[in-house]
């Protein structure tokens, strides 16, 4: 069945391109040459690029934006004209405009898609050699965020060199952002419901300094993070809440610590219950199962809870330093249990599976 699907897969590149220059006709060629269909899509470019366009109609079917909409869109708008176009079996990659992809890592991309065609294909840069600081730094940064909110370790969170294969494109179509956090929260999706996500390695390009990039530092720098930390902040919250709940209780109960520390865990356990199972993973699963899961969690950690509050007090360590080294030490296995099996999706099947 996959040697079926292998041979009868149409290959399929997609372009956002948002005022480009002459490297994207290269490009669009060597990819045609290399077996693919192309499609660029035009994100709202200024008119001096129009003749650009006008040559890459020769090898692609062209899509425009009237106006710029931003990185996700395209790639959407482009996802979208396959859906409507296409009969599966068929695999998109998605290449950058700006030549820092060679079209043999396109290619490599695209075939271990094509192998593996339950989950989402990258190819991910190794950064050696000469790499532009805020690429280096930026990348480094969001992949210890990535890593730390979704609990998976992905080398480029970065990368615009992307393939899935049809089962995912209404997924891919579905899932918010317009602009360059978009790449990010496919990541994060992918992620939070367990659908495999594979490293290819490829090399590192960077022309000029990586001038051609139109990513923003700060604005879109917040898009991104601004997602990944909606992942997070709830438990933070509910942190706040039971310091400051337990600090209250403290003071009104003269140093009453293990009930103090049960009122003002039962109070923030089930804010934090709800905000994640509504907002945070926007979890179908029945309500009941849930909460007794989620109940016994909380019951745990309480016991663990008091017991390091009460070792530290025994050892005559400030109460509410000692809240707060407690609170710290048992914010992560909260997070990584909720994320595991509370609230954890059923893993679909692989192709090979419901084969």
């Amino acid at each position: 069945i996959i040697l079926g699907f292998i041979e009868e897969t149409c290959k399929i590149a997609l372009i956002p391109a948002y005022e480009p220059d002459e490297k994207l006709l290269d490009i669009s060629k060597s990819l045609v040459d290399s077996g693919f269909e192309l499609i660029v899509v035009n994100d709202g470019s200024k008119e001096e690029c129009n003749e650009i366009f006008n040559k890459v109609k020769e090898y692609a079917k062209l899509i425009e934006h009237e106006k710029n909409r931003g990185k996700g869109a395209a790639i959407k708008t482009g996802l979208k004209f396959v859906k409507d176009n296409y009969e599966p079996p068929y695999v998109v990659v998605t290449v950058d405009a700006d030549g820092q992809h060679k079209i043999e890592d396109a290619m490599r991309v695209t075939e271990e898609a094509i192998a593996h065609p339950d989950g989402l294909t990258l190819g991910s840069r190794k950064f050696t050699g000469k790499v532009p600081f805020r690429s280096r730094f930026g990348n480094t940064i969001t992949r210890f965020i990535y890593r730390s909110a979704s609990g998976t370790r992905v080398r480029d969170t970065q990368t615009g060199l992307r393939a899935v294969t049809n089962e995912y494109i209404d997924k891919l179509l579905e899932i918010k952002g317009d602009r360059y956090e978009y790449e990010m929260n496919v990541l994060m999706i992918f992620a939070k419901e367990n659908i495999p996500i594979r490293e290819v390695d490829i090399e590192t390009i960077y022309l000029s300094e990586n001038e051609s990039s139109h990513f923003h530092p700060v604005k879109d720098s917040w898009r991104i993070y601004k997602e990944i930390l909606k992942f997070s902040v709830s438990s933070f919250l509910a942190f706040l809440i039971d310091f400051g709940l337990f600090s209250l209780l403290i003071w009104l109960t003269g140093g009453m610590e293990i009930l103090s520390n049960v009122v003002a865990r039962v109070v923030s356990a089930s804010i934090n219950f709800t905000l994640n199972r509504i907002i945070v993973f926007h979890s179908k699963k029945p309500l009941l199962p849930s909460l007794l899961e989620y109940a016994l969690l909380a019951v745990f950690i309480l016991v663990c809870n008091t017991l390091i509050l009460e070792g530290f007090t025994y050892l005559g360590v400030n109460t509410i330093l000692a809240k707060v080294i407690t609170e710290a030490v048992m914010f992560t296995f909260s997070w990584l249990v909720q994320r595991l099996f509370v609230f954890r999706k059923k893993k679909e099947k692989t192709n090979e599976e419901k084969a």
